[in-house]
Formats: structure tokens, sequence, C-alpha cells
């Protein structure tokens, strides 16, 4: 419980007025929690498609514009701002050193920016395609959000801290990775698994497990080349991306 507790209390909005200890055991269980948490968000944008689209009878566009902002605001825009961040240490081609300078710099940058509107245009173009097309299921809404998290938690067990400080530093060393993976890749056939049981389709599981490992083996590679390691920054940016391709990866099966 307290896992899933602290999972709440550092990366949604959510109130969780209570003091958990930051021992192995608790950092361990609220990333094993991450993915589940994932899944909660995508039930509530769920929830929000329904009310907008069912029963308010919003359009579309209007009815994505609020799934997105849903999708954002219960994350308190942690990880987007991971992901504008990114992009401005990335661009800005500068040494590893000056590129995790960029990182811990709260000012918002040109690129940056850019970033953040292509983002925000990708999201909400994909939501209203999903709507467009009729495929807003409940369980892909609940699903991509899990395995964009679980792909997290592979990348953040496997690469060393990029820096010695920071909140993403003190979580590694905190942390026992082999059980976070174990119950991560556990949990996340599972996932698959009920997907293709509830639309007799093997091939798109199959797809999706293919992108993410290949996602997971590439932003390692990247981060280690780019960065040496993994940031809180950087682990933003891999859940927004990969939920924007599990979307379109999605949108491209059904």
């Amino acid at each position: 419980m307290n896992g899933i507790l602290l999972a709440l209390q550092f990366f949604t909005v959510l109130p969780i007025h209570k003091e958990i200890p930051l021992n192995r055991k608790e950092v361990t269980m609220m990333y094993c929690a991450l993915p589940f948490i994932g899944g909660a968000i995508g039930l509530t944008m769920y929830g929000v498609y329904e009310i907008a689209a069912n029963i308010l009878q919003f359009g579309p566009l209007l009815t994505a514009v609020l799934v997105v902002l849903t999708w954002i605001g219960l994350t308190g825009g942690l990880h987007v701002d991971g992901w504008a961040d990114t992009a401005d240490a990335f661009f800005s081609y500068r040494t590893r050193e000056k590129r995790l300078g960029i990182l811990e710099d709260p000012r918002l940058g040109a690129f940056g920016a850019m970033a953040l509107v292509l983002l925000m245009i990708m999201k909400i173009a994909l939501i209203h395609e999903v709507i467009l097309q009729d495929m807003g299921a409940v369980y892909l809404f609940m699903m991509i959000p899990f395995l964009a998290r679980a792909g997290l938690n592979i990348c953040f067990s496997t690469l060393r801290p990029a820096k010695s400080t920071g909140i993403a530093h003190f979580f590694r060393e905190k942390l026992a990775p082999t059980v976070v993976i174990v119950v991560t890749v556990f949990s996340s056939m599972l996932i698959l698994f009920a997907y293709y049981y509830g639309t007799n389709q093997w091939l798109p599981p199959v797809i999706l497990a293919g992108s993410i490992a290949a996602a997971i083996f590439l932003f390692r590679r990247w981060a280690m080349k780019h960065f040496h390691g993994m940031t809180g920054d950087l682990a933003g940016a891999f859940i927004e991306g990969m939920e924007a391709l599990l979307w379109l990866i999605v949108l491209c099966l059904l």
C-alpha cells in the first residue's frame, strides 16, 4: 500500500497527506505500482471521453482537447516538463555537462517550447483520430499508459543515473532493479495477453511488445550517448514519447 501511495504522491497531483518512508522496499514497490497508476490515469481519461462525447455530446475536437488536458493535468505536467527540458538540452548540441545543466534550468527555451507545442498537437490529433474511428475502448485507454510506464521501469532499472545528485539518483540508489523488472515484465505480459483474449487478435499485442522493446533499446543507447545515463526529465520524456508512439501504432493496426 505504501508503494501505491508513494506513486500517487510523486507521479500524480492527488493530495496524499501521509509521510511515508523512502526505504528500498517502499521505493521498489512505488515503481512496481507505477504502471498501474498509469492504467488508472487512462481510466480517468476514458471517463472524461465518455462524459464529453456521449453525455455532453461535444464534438470530437473538443472532446480530444479535454481528454488531453486530463492526461496532462493528472500528472501535474510532470512528464511534459521533462519532454520540454529534454528537447532544450538535446538540441543545444552542447557537451554532456552543459546538457545536464540545461535540464536543471527551470526556464523554457525555444526548442523546448517547439517540442511542447508539437507534442500537444500530436496528442490532440491522436485522440481526435481515435474518436473519429470509434476506437475509444476502455482497455486501450488503460493499456497504453500502463505499457508506457512499464517501458520506463525497464529503462530506469537498467540505466545508471546521469548525475550523482537529484531525485532520479536518489530513487535509483534505493531501487531493487531485479524486482521491478520481474514484476513489470510479468504484469505487462498479462496486460497484452488480456488484450489478445478480449479481441482474439494476436498480431497487435506482438507488435506492441516488439515496439516497446525496440524503443527501450534505442532510448537506452541514446540516453547513454548524449547524457551518460538517466535523469528525471529523461524519464518524463520517455513516457510522453512512448504513449504517443503506442497510440499511433494502435491507430495503424486497428
